[in-house]
This record gives C-alpha cells, structure tokens and sequence, in this order.
C-alpha cells in the first residue's frame, strides 16, 4: 500500500515530464508506471507521501508549503466525499478525482495558485488527462 496525499490525484493527471528536480521527476515517473501497471491499494494522507518523497521541497516529514498542500488535500478530500487514512484503490481513486473534480471543472477552484497550473489548466482545455507521454 502506498501513502498519497489527495491533492496528487490532481498533479498526477497532468504530469508531463515537468518537476521540481530531476529526482523528483524520476520518482513521479516510476510511481505512475507502478500505480499503471499495478493498481495498489493507497492510502490517502495528509502527511508526506510517496511522491513527496523526492521532492527538495520535502523537509523532515512535512511540505515546507505545508498550509497551501494542506488546502489543496481538504479541497481535493470535500469534492470526493472522503477522508485522510481512506483506503482504496488507484485506478478508483483517479476515476473519482477525474469525474468528481475534473469533469465537475473545478481545478481550477482547488489548485489555480498552484505554480503548476499553468501546464496543468492547459493540458485540462486540450482535453489531455491521465495521458504521460515520458512513461
């Protein structure tokens, strides 16, 4: 099982190959092709997860953004009727996060300050969802 904070169902649609460090890319990379290949039970967190992990923004256990991640999760979290520490799996989980917010239009809402958003709001209006070309 992994660890996921809610909010990445969000970044992990639209990844793209961009990321904060080469590390970090690499991680967000071989997480996606596992979670592909593999559909894991994950586990949603509001703590560090397995994608954070990699991340330079990462500090021992938490964001050093910790109150605008936390926004996103209690965001993300509303809009899919669930709560911190639900277990599911992958594939339902993106099923949720696609119909009941990106389907819905709300990303915008949630993450629009994100300084991703940008690729992500771009990639959302040429109707590119969940498709990683660098897998």
């Amino acid at each position: 099982m992994y660890k996921l904070r809610p909010h990445h169902g969000l970044c992990t649609a639209f990844f793209c190959g961009h990321g904060y460090s080469d590390v970090f890319t690499r991680n967000m990379r071989e997480k996606l092709r596992l979670f592909g290949q593999t559909d894991p039970w994950i586990m949603l967190t509001d703590g560090a997860d397995c994608l954070c992990a990699a991340c330079p923004h990462n500090l021992p256990g938490h964001c050093e953004d910790a109150e605008k991640v936390h926004a996103y999760d209690k965001a993300v979290l509303a809009h899919l009727g669930l709560q911190t520490g639900a277990v599911l799996r992958w594939e339902a989980f993106c099923r949720l996060v696609d119909t009941r917010i990106l389907a819905a239009g709300k990303l915008a809402e949630i993450c629009g300050d994100c300084m991703w958003y940008a690729i992500c709001g771009k990639r959302m209006a040429d109707g590119i969802v969940r498709e990683n070309p660098d897998l």
